[in-house]
């Protein structure tokens, strides 16, 4: 009696465990925003933008809202030499706003991230939720895909890939702000 009620146990617990949403994904940008937000206080600065370090004509912008949200821009801009002479002067709201006003529409990936925490693909009960909009078409990382009118699983990997391109793009801002 006793193997068997510990074993219909297991079996419920494992079953349980494999209902779980598969929205609970790990978000790899979640130690990164705290970070940049961390320097960015400290700083006292409400911006900071970045070249790609892996396209001659692509960059980031991030504009900090303390205790709001970071609204991120990425994209090719027209006139890199442009863009670059401002971050090299640290002109950062400057080339924030040069780059979410004539970035390459095609190119361009806009991440907000609501409370500076990084991506999260499952939304807190009464908490504003992240979101992107990639060259016009918007994610809203609010557990409803449904309502986007999206598969579970196209939601999760626009998650995943918004989450490793945050990740990149956060890498690159911090160590701009390292920069001497």
């Amino acid at each position: 009696m006793h193997t068997r009620l510990c074993g219909g146990l297991i079996a419920v617990g494992v079953a349980l465990l494999s209902a779980q949403p598969a929205v609970a994904q790990t978000s790899k940008s979640a130690a990164l925003a705290k970070e940049l937000v961390a320097v960015l206080d400290a700083g006292k600065m409400d911006s900071v933008a970045a070249k790609d370090p892996a396209a001659a004509d692509r960059f980031f912008g991030v504009l900090y809202m303390p205790g709001i949200q970071l609204i991120v821009i990425d994209g090719q801009y027209p006139s890199p030499m442009a863009l670059e002479l401002r971050i090299l002067r640290r002109e950062y709201k400057d080339a924030y706003l040069d780059l979410n006003g004539a970035s390459v529409a095609a190119t361009r990936l806009g991440i907000e991230d609501m409370g500076a925490n990084g991506l999260a693909a499952k939304r807190v009960p009464n908490q504003a939720f992240d979101s992107i909009d990639m060259a016009g078409k918007r994610t809203m990382f609010d557990s409803n895909w449904k309502a986007q009118k999206i598969k579970e699983e196209d939601y999760l990997k626009t998650f995943a890939s918004a989450d490793d391109r945050y990740a990149q793009i956060l890498t690159a801002l911090l160590a701009e702000t390292k920069r001497k």
